[in-house]
């Protein structure tokens, strides 16, 4: 469960910008995260409201924005949207990294990053 690393590491970096002169109380943050993260944002939601138990910034509220994935072929060309892999165990169709128009292999353009893209804060 990779998601209670990333929420104890953006508590972390959360915590340090809120702390540091002046103090903030953070109201609000907004992440970005990529479909090739393979992260649950309801799994994320759940370990942030953990991880910021008795804390600075106990209060605020996590706000996750889903980033499509994008790949790119280097043999055919392709852009775009990538292949899906939609398997009868799998809770939904899992992006891959192969071509939907040649079947090699691409290489991620967008949609594989976690980003804090914007903190509301009040000054205290």
């Amino acid at each position: 469960m990779h998601e209670l690393s990333i929420a104890s590491a953006l508590v972390d970096n959360v915590v340090k910008f809120a702390n540091s002169p002046p103090s903030k109380k953070v109201l609000k943050v907004l992440l970005q995260i990529g479909e090739f993260t393979c992260v649950e944002p309801e799994q994320l939601l759940f370990c942030y409201s953990v991880a910021t138990r008795e804390t600075s910034i106990e209060d605020s509220v996590l706000e996750i924005e889903q980033v499509a994935a994008e790949v790119r072929c280097l043999h055919c060309g392709y852009a775009g949207p990538p292949k899906y892999w939609d398997d009868a165990l799998a809770a939904k169709p899992v992006a891959t990294l192969e071509c939907p128009t040649c079947g090699n292999a691409t290489e991620v353009t967008h949609g594989h990053d976690c980003t804090i893209r914007t903190i509301r804060y009040i000054e205290q």
